[in-house]
């Protein structure tokens, strides 16, 4: 059985190779696609993935192979590394341990700035929807602290999201490095929103 056949055998979805990938997917099954300037998560990812963004579509390997710049059957290999699955090639091998490459300086800050536009995405997600859940329906009624954070912060994410998409290299660059332990906190802040423990403290900025 060669490494394709090993991969779809084994029932690989495009939504495991992503998610092994650091792609975070929605309980809708919808993402932020990593293959084009995506500002609201415009991708399906299941069985398969469909951009409605940027058009993009395939399979587990389809989506590997794009996501770090492969040929089919090195994305089908990594694949099967990634998941433990074994596969005979024309020449009786098995699938090589899976290692590390090496990024070039370029390719170091487009992941970082990937990872910085999806987290800065999420969380203005979960700010625009707290806003409108936690308004407060009285003049009198106390304001939930989630309604406190979504206007304290969304005018401010969306500016650093606006630099993000349009801006010049060079700024971008200068937020990615400024604002990277910002981003991890609200990583963090997110991971405590899907366990249900989000607070009313927020996330700091300078």
């Amino acid at each position: 059985m060669n490494v394709f056949e090993a991969v779809r055998e084994n029932g690989i979805t495009a939504r495991q190779a992503a998610e092994n990938c650091g792609i975070k997917i929605n309980r809708n099954g919808m993402a932020v696609c990593p293959f084009h300037k995506d500002k609201n998560p415009s991708m399906k990812i299941d069985r398969r993935y469909y951009c409605f963004g940027c058009g993009e579509k395939g399979d587990a390997i389809n989506f590997v192979a794009k996501f770090y710049g492969l040929g089919k059957k090195d994305a089908a290999v990594q694949i099967a590394a990634a998941f433990g699955i074994s596969f005979d090639d024309s020449r009786g091998r098995k699938p090589p341990s899976r290692r590390k490459r090496k990024l070039s300086p370029e390719q170091r800050f487009e992941r970082a700035e990937k990872k910085c536009f999806r987290v800065l995405s999420d969380y203005l997600c979960c700010l625009r929807q707290w806003e409108e859940q936690y308004a407060p329906h009285k003049a009198e009624e106390e304001w939930h602290p989630l309604f406190c954070e979504a206007l304290e912060k969304k005018d401010y994410i969306e500016y650093l999201l606006d630099i993000l998409l349009y801006a010049p290299l060079s700024e971008r660059v200068e937020l990615v490095t400024d604002y990277g332990e910002e981003v991890l906190r609200i990583e963090r802040r997110l991971e405590q929103c899907v366990k249900g423990t989000a607070g009313g403290t927020g996330t700091d900025h300078e």
